[in-house]
């Protein structure tokens, strides 16, 4: 991992203005100032890797190369047990050209209806998340995490984004949309994925 100075400008790869936010409040801690791939005008790469981590890379690199800069990209997902992992790498074009995701998780409720899974351990699910920080050189670093837990519905409470009001992580009895922020993002996927994203910049920093 090569050291990031504080104060650096990282670009977000992300042109979800709620991603955006949350990854910005995650990066506040280490002192960077951060800029959206949307800010500046960049374009959306196609995302077509097989994997969160192939399409992570894909977008921070891409971000990387055009703006000259550090970039950081988040993929990330909802895995639905029920569904074989649908809709996974997939989950942002369940809500369409307009990535409304309150069809998108009437679309994944539609699914376990179809295939009876009613009780909550045939709603089994996990977030996903993959990060990636790349240079304009290429070079990359990559990180992952999850959180399991299960779904509801319908949807509740307003202050997650994507599928936040339909999963309870395990331990909790309200959804990641009911969920203080600060508190969400001291235990989602993001956060398990940034935990060890901020080891390793700790790292490079002690030993640079």
């Amino acid at each position: 991992m090569r050291p990031l100075a504080t104060g650096e400008t990282i670009v977000i790869a992300s042109h979800n203005p709620g991603k955006v936010r949350e990854i910005a409040a995650l990066l506040e801690p280490l002192g960077f100032s951060v800029v959206s791939a949307g800010e500046l005008g960049l374009p959306e790469p196609v995302e077509d890797g097989a994997t969160f981590t192939d399409n992570a890379l894909i977008k921070a690199r891409a971000a990387a190369s055009a703006s000259g800069r550090v970039a950081l990209a988040d993929d990330s997902g909802l895995c639905v047990a029920a569904l074989d992992g649908a809709p996974g790498i997939h989950s942002a074009r369940w809500g369409g050209p307009e990535k409304d995701f309150a069809r998108a998780m009437r679309l994944v409720e539609e699914e376990l209806q179809a295939k009876g899974a009613v009780t909550p351990e045939q709603r089994r699910a996990h977030f996903a998340c993959a990060l990636a920080l790349a240079w304009p050189d290429g070079a990359a670093e990559t990180f992952t995490g999850e959180v399991h837990g299960r779904l509801v519905w319908p949807p509740r409470g307003e202050k997650g984004f994507g599928y936040d009001p339909v999963f309870v992580p395990d331990g909790h009895d309200i959804t990641f949309g009911e969920m203080e922020p600060e508190k969400k993002h001291a235990m989602s996927h993001r956060a398990r994925a940034f935990a060890k994203l901020l080891d390793a910049l700790r790292a490079a920093k002690d030993g640079s």
